[in-house]
């Protein structure tokens, strides 16, 4: 697929700043448009009144200035920094929340990608898919969204680790996110099931075989671990020994990237704060 349209949600920290930047320097060599979104609304204590409470429509149109403000000064940033005449920066200033934002911009525009920054109240060691980011992707089904970790500079990968349980997320419709990134950085897909039983049902190897047939002009791999401890360990040892800068996931309801996000364990696991997460809307 071609990439025409990139969403970048920002609060002007320099996490969000990093997200942006990143997903300019992995999409160099294509010619896009990055709309760069920004949201307050009517409970904002941005401006100095009381938290919780709704505030003057002067406050109102100042927020909504200030937010115009320092989206023309992020795109000029952007711009200067990355000097590439392939891309296209537009701004976006709108009242609501991220996700009622993020969800009016996907009726107006033709997005391709969402892009978001990680911005950690406690440091590393905080849940890498922070509350904005799950609560965008259980709502948004149509788009796929790249998590992006906070201070990670951008460094070509050669490799793309793909976890999946076969049961659903196999076909190239819901993969084409991932095989669109995979030839942009001509990275290999490593493909990690981490198997809940030891024999797998007729569906799953129904869907490993479509998944092979998707993955056929990409060059990739298989790799099983029957899972006894936690699913975040398990993927964590996956990356760290084939030094995988990249992952991706398809998300569902009842998969097992639902239940992982709510595993305790993972606040404590560095990799969700190094790695570039790419979630895949299911689309089978």
């Amino acid at each position: 697929m071609q990439l025409k349209n990139i969403l970048v949600a920002t609060d002007f920290s320099h996490e969000a700043y990093n997200a942006l930047f990143y997903a300019t320097q992995l999409l160099a060599s294509e010619k896009c448009t990055f709309h760069i979104i920004n949201c307050y609304n009517d409970q904002s204590s941005a401006l100095g009144s009381s938290k919780g409470l709704f505030i003057s429509k002067k406050e109102l149109s100042d927020l909504h200035h200030l937010s115009q403000e320092k989206l023309t000064e992020t795109a000029h940033r952007i711009v200067l920094d990355t000097n590439n005449t392939l891309h296209k920066f537009h701004t976006i200033s709108e009242k609501g929340t991220l996700l009622n934002v993020i969800s009016k911009a996907l009726e107006n525009l033709s997005v391709d990608l969402i892009v978001m920054g990680n911005k950690g109240q406690t440091g590393a060691k905080e849940l890498f898919m922070g509350s904005n980011t799950i609560q965008i992707a259980k709502t948004i089904t149509q788009c796929p969204i790249l998590a992006i970790p906070k201070e990670i500079a951008y460094t070509s990968f050669d490799d793309i680790a793909f976890v999946t349980d076969f049961k659903k997320g196999c076909t190239r419709s819901t993969l084409s996110m991932l095989l669109t990134i995979s030839k942009i950085a001509k990275a290999a897909i490593n493909v990690l099931h981490i198997k809940e039983s030891e024999i797998m049902t007729h569906k799953q190897v129904s869907n490993k075989k479509l998944l092979k047939l998707s993955l056929a002009k990409t060059p990739h791999d298989f790799e099983e671990v029957l899972n006894y401890t936690n699913k975040a360990n398990v993927i964590q040892d996956f990356l760290n020994s084939r030094d995988i800068k990249f992952l991706a996931m398809a998300y569902h309801r009842r998969n097992f990237l639902e239940r992982l996000v709510k595993e305790p364990v993972i606040m404590d696991l560095s990799i969700y704060a190094a790695v570039p997460f790419l979630i895949l809307p299911l689309n089978d």
